[in-house]
């Protein structure tokens, strides 16, 4: 068992812990959550011994065997396979022993190691390295190949791989997911939810967390809570505990119904597809989660983009590759505004190559692609924040995209994005990743694109800020496109799926759930016989698919038409409702024009009463031909 009592720990002047409790019993798989800047890897540095608390005690049973995740790697090297295997201690210690036995030509010492290899499963030591090699993503062919010869984000791959070979008691595991695929997510989840032992997991991935954690453990103001359950189960106990404590009370409601207001509206809508269907799930469990998040700094929205093509974009036929080595081809993609499209597919599959190919970032070797006139694209990848200047603050970079906004008005929009204060003038060269990261969206957000590519956007996010960036997301009025291991990201946020595999493009039209089932036996090598059959019945669904989107495609065409004008109209209502609920309007305009302003808001008011009458007969005829 893990307990910390009473401690306190200080960074610098300031105390990051006071009074902390902290208990973590044996077999528990905890996942550790709070703001950046609360302590979370101060405490995995306590548990390490790495850090001394000024007061307190800190008890980790000595018998322990402590595993962690470094986050920089060595260029070493040696091989892949060898540094998995390295992460073995023991193994790595008979193998040392015997060498030194054989070279002194001890046989009977020789005889007693090899029966200590046998006891410690040494002989199946390297069969275990590339099992993990392979669920992280690495094929055989890298196996063999130096440490040195990878990039930083699959080094720290091969760190995990390291650290899931020891033989660890305590596994402390610091945002295991952010340069992982969504594929090698499912699989470490698999894998840990089968491992023995006690594991503390620092995520941001919500997802993650509720398939592999027991407890969550809630840092903040120096203290820690624990919560019974995975992530989704502590945002329901956290909420129903700040709604009774705090007096915050009627602003974490506002937020919950302005989110359900949103589901009532597009529920229907959402009840078209299996897959749109779980979104409305999610939208729920949003809602109900929204309370715990009624303290975050964040405030911010994708500004709908002024004017749209239709379509924005059309690709026939299309190829993108590298250096004349094709990795899609036969591609064809219709776009219209609106649409909200999940990429899926494994690392490699290329999800990236086509997004760089939507973006103009990559021309097409074969094929065409034509843009509308008024289709602008806002592209966010890991690359983007390499674009921030080192030397410029939040402000300067919003300035110049921006030259005739006023400072008031920038700072007031930088502050939504967590830039408030001193913050919006420090220099990029010392923000963190997620601040990078939360500032080239803002910068994307401030252009207002008809089209928004975002790949990987919640590496580096924390907890809070995803939450704001999913609630953002589903009331942008362009077409987006992501590619995400954040299963709740997508599951929220998009209403049609792709799937990038062996060279092609295909509509997916089963669920993230069924995805999950069909990755996980088509990846599995021990079962072959499985992935047949679910390949099989993944395909006769995309055939399916195809052919009920073409007869439904006039139909929806129709819905996001009326869709359209309604948001037009509502957005004028808006605007007429504040003005004659401000007064001082009164003072400011004449009779005549207050008439007029009362007149055009019944006009308004009816007319949207109207076109939502048409808005659900449109949604049953479209119900109706899906379900056809």
């Amino acid at each position: 068992m893990i307990q910390l009592s009473n401690v306190t720990l200080k960074r610098g002047a300031a105390a990051l812990f006071t009074g902390f409790d902290l208990t973590v019993h044996a077999g528990q798989r905890a996942g550790v959550v709070g703001r950046n800047g609360v302590g979370k890897t101060s405490l995995f540095l306590l548990l390490r011994g790495r850090l001394l608390a000024e007061e307190g005690e800190v008890r980790v049973p000595r018998s322990w065997t402590i595993a962690h995740l470094a986050q920089e790697t060595e260029a070493s090297p040696a091989t892949a396979l060898d540094w998995t295997m390295d992460g073995d201690r023991p193994l790595r210690t008979v193998q040392r022993r015997l060498e030194a036995a054989a070279a002194h030509g001890d046989d009977g010492r020789l005889a007693a190691l090899y029966a200590e290899l046998e006891a410690i499963d040494g002989y199946t030591a390297e069969a275990r390295a590339g099992r993990i090699l392979h669920g992280l993503g690495f094929d055989p062919d890298d196996f063999s190949r130096p440490v040195a010869d990878f990039s930083g984000g699959w080094r720290i791959r091969l760190n995990l791989a390291q650290t899931l070979m020891c033989r660890s008691d305590l596994l402390l595991l610091d945002e295991p997911t952010n340069h992982l695929d969504l594929d090698a997510v499912m699989w470490l989840e698999q894998w840990l939810v089968r491992r023995d032992g006690t594991t503390l997991l620092i995520s941001h991935d919500r997802d993650f967390l509720d398939r592999t954690a027991t407890d969550i453990v809630h840092l903040g103001g120096g203290r820690a809570r624990t919560y019974r359950g995975g992530y989704s189960s502590f945002e329901r106990q956290r909420s129903e505990r700040l709604a009774h404590e705090r007096a915050a009370f009627e602003r974490q409601q506002r937020r919950a119904r302005e989110i359900r207001v949103f589901v009532a509206r597009f529920g229907a809508k959402a009840s078209k597809a299996r897959q749109a269907r779980s979104r409305v799930k999610e939208l729920e469990r949003l809602a109900l989660a929204a309370p715990a998040h009624a303290d975050s700094s964040y405030r911010f929205s994708f500004p709908n983009p002024e004017k749209v093509s239709n379509p924005l974009l059309l690709m026939e036929d299309a190829s993108f590759g590298y250096r004349g080595n094709p990795v899609l081809a036969g591609v064809h993609l219709t776009l219209p505004p609106g649409a909200r499209i999940g990429l899926l597919g494994r690392n490699g599959a290329g999800k990236s190559t086509l997004m760089r190919g939507i973006a103009g970032e990559l021309p097409a070797a074969a094929g065409s692609l034509e843009r509308g006139r008024n289709a602008p694209v806002g592209y966010f990848a890991q690359h983007t924040m390499e674009t921030l200047v080192p030397s410029k603050s939040p402000m300067e970079h919003l300035a110049a995209a921006d030259p005739k906004a006023t400072d008031q008005g920038l700072r007031s929009y930088l502050g939504g994005w967590g830039f408030s204060g001193d913050a919006a003038f420090a220099r990029s060269a010392f923000l963190s990743g997620g601040e990078k990261a939360r500032l080239a969206l803002a910068l994307i957000a401030w252009r207002k694109p008809a089209v928004l590519l975002l790949d990987e956007p919640t590496n580096h996010l924390d907890l809070d800020m995803r939450h704001a960036l999913t609630v953002a997301l589903q009331s942008y009025g362009g077409a987006l496109i992501v590619v995400s291991h954040d299963r709740h990201l997508l599951g929220s946020t998009v209403d049609e799926l792709l799937l990038v595999a062996d060279g092609r493009v295909a509509p997916y039209d089963g669920t993230l759930d069924e995805y999950r089932v069909w990755l996980l036996g088509r990846g599995d090598p021990s079962s072959p016989a499985e992935s047949r059959p679910l390949r099989d019945a993944a395909a006769e669904r995309r055939r399916a698919g195809a052919r009920a989107r073409a007869r439904v495609k006039p139909l929806r065409d129709e819905l996001r038409a009326i869709e359209a004008e309604l948001e037009e109209l509502q957005s004028k209502l808006d605007a007429i409702t504040s003005e004659l609920a401000d007064t001082e309007s009164y003072r400011r305009l004449d009779g005549g024009e207050v008439t007029d302003l009362v007149a055009r808001h019944k006009r308004y008011r009816a007319r949207v009463e109207r076109l939502e009458e048409e808005w659900v007969a449109a949604s049953e005829k479209l119900d109706a031909a899906t379900a056809a």
